[in-house]
């Protein structure tokens, strides 16, 4: 099974992705920030990464160019509010594979994600 790592600073964010991806991917870590986010990263190894963009301390952003350095081929989906296209698109530039607008709607989240893991396979064949 899969291993997912959940980064939201919204707990209830991270607890409506862990219901909506633990039926099928076993959700092994949450991050309440992008420091944390990396931290776990290094800890856990996940197979994919549940990003938000907007959090304080370290946002999703620059965790994100972090993780681009230290993950060979980073399966990272960015989790955004609406309105905020020009940080997904930065993101999306900088390496996150694609992208979930709050409120999440189940079947895009699983889309999203199925989709990633399925290129990221194709890739590296």
């Amino acid at each position: 099974m899969m291993k997912g790592l959940i980064v939201d600073d919204a707990a209830i964010m991270r607890l409506r992705l862990r219901d909506i991806l633990e039926p099928r991917y076993e959700i092994i870590a949450e991050a309440g920030d992008g420091q944390e986010a990396i931290e776990m990263y290094d800890k856990y190894k996940p197979d994919f990464i549940t990003l938000d963009i907007s959090m304080p301390k370290t946002n999703g952003l620059d965790a994100l160019n972090v993780l681009m350095t230290r993950v060979p081929n980073p399966r990272i989906v960015i989790v955004s509010a609406v309105g905020q296209q020009r940080l997904v698109i930065k993101a999306l530039q900088s390496g996150a594979r694609d992208f979930v607008i709050k409120p999440f709607e189940p079947a895009r989240v699983m889309k999203a994600i199925d989709r990633m893991l399925v290129d990221c396979q194709v890739s590296a064949k």
